[in-house]
C-alpha cells in the first residue's frame, strides 16, 4: 500500500527458516524526513539526522531489520546499492545516501547467528519496486512477534503490516514491523487492568519493538514531518497496550514527498489513523 504514492519503491529479504529478514523503503529525490523514538529500548542507525535542528533534511532510504542491533548492518549493503545509481546527499567526494535503520528483536524465533547483513539489505533493495507490498510474516516482519507482555508463553505472531489513507489528492500510507510487548488491544486488556484482574509478569527488556515509515504525498517542511511523526505515535498507543514500555524500542519515521499542498492538522489526523490501521493489519493478514 506505502507504494501507492508516487516513486515509492518497496522490497524484501525474508528467510523463513531463520525467522528473519528486512525490508527496504527508497524514497526519491527530493523527499524530506522527521522522526521520533519514543520506546525505551532502540535499535537505530543515523536517526538522529532526522531532528528537525540537523543540517540534513532529505532522506534516501529507510531500512526495516530483524536481527536486533545486528540487523542494522543492512544499511550498508542499502547505502552501497543507491551509491552505485548515484542516488544520495551531494559531497565534493560523490553522493553520499541518506539512510535510517531501525531494528527488532527477532533473536528468540528462528537461528538467532542468521541476521541480515550488508548482502541481505543489498538485495532487498535490488527487488525494490512500486508494485502491491507482501504484508504478513515477510521481510522485517518474519520473525515478529507480540504479547509478550504476559509472559513469552503468550506470544502471538506479529508481522508487517500496512495501510492508506486518502482525503482529496492527499495520501497518507503506512509500513510498519510490529514486534510488540503488548497486544494489538480491542479494550479488553487495558479494561483488565482497570479491573485488577491481571497480574503482571516479569517483562523481558529489550526484546521487542515496533518500527515503521509513514509517506505522505504533502508538501511539508522537516520540522512539520517531526509534528506528523508525533501523531504516528497517537497511533501505536490507540492499537497497542501497552506502548512506549522501556523494553520496546517504538519509532517512527515520517517522509514527505511534496506532491501536494496540504493542511497539516488533516496530515497529522490521517496519520494517526493509518498507523492504527497498519498495526492492527497484523492480526488479520493470511
Amino acid at each position: 500500500m506505502i507504494t501507492g504514492i508516487d516513486g515509492i519503491t518497496v522490497g524484501n529479504w525474508t528467510d523463513e527458516n531463520a525467522a528473519t529478514g528486512c525490508t527496504v523503503v527508497i524514497f526519491p529525490e527530493g523527499t524530506i524526513a522527521s522522526g521520533e523514538i519514543r520506546g525505551g529500548a532502540p535499535a537505530s542507525r543515523d536517526f538522529a539526522l532526522l531532528h528537525p535542528d540537523r543540517m540534513i533534511n532529505r532522506i534516501d532510504s529507510v531500512v526495516l531489520s530483524g536481527g536486533s542491533a545486528f540487523g542494522l548492518s543492512a544499511c550498508t549493503g542499502v547505502m552501497e546499492f543507491l551509491e552505485e545509481r548515484g542516488q544520495g546527499f551531494p559531497t565534493a567526494a560523490g553522493p553520499v545516501p541518506i539512510v535510517v535503520g531501525m531494528s527488532l528483536f527477532d533473536l528468540n524465533e528462528g537461528e538467532p547467528k542468521k541476521r541480515p547483513g550488508a548482502e541481505e539489505g543489498k538485495e532487498a533493495a535490488r527487488s525494490a519496486s512500486s508494485e502491491k507490498t507482501d504484508l504478513g510474516l515477510v521481510g522485517a516482519g518474519t520473525g515478529a512477534t507480540i504479547s509478550k507482555w504476559k509472559g513469552r508463553e503468550n506470544a502471538q505472531p506479529g508481522g508487517l503490516g500496512g495501510a492508506i489513507c486518502r482525503s482529496g489528492d492527499l495520501i497518507v500510507a503506512t509500513l510498519f514491523a510490529v514486534n510488540a510487548s503488548g497486544d494489538i488491544d480491542d479494550g479488553s486488556s487495558s479494561q483488565s487492568i482497570a479491573d485488577e484482574t491481571f497480574k503482571f509478569p516479569e517483562v523481558l527488556p529489550f526484546e521487542n519493538t515496533t518500527i515503521g515509515v509513514v509517506v505522505t504525498n504533502a508538501r511539508l517542511s522537516k520540522g512539520e514531518c517531526f509534528l506528523v511523526s508525533q501523531s504516528a505515535h497517537d497511533g501505536f498507543a490507540k492499537a497497542l497496550f501497552p506502548s512506549h514500555t522501556e523494553g520496546d524500542g517504538d519509532a517512527a519515521v515520517v517522509a514527505a514527498t511534496g506532491q501536494v499542498d496540504a493542511n497539516l492538522g488533516t496530515v497529522r489526523l490521517l496519520t494517526t489513523v493509518a498507523v492504527e490501521k497498519a498495526i492492527r493489519s497484523v492480526g488479520i493478514q493470511p
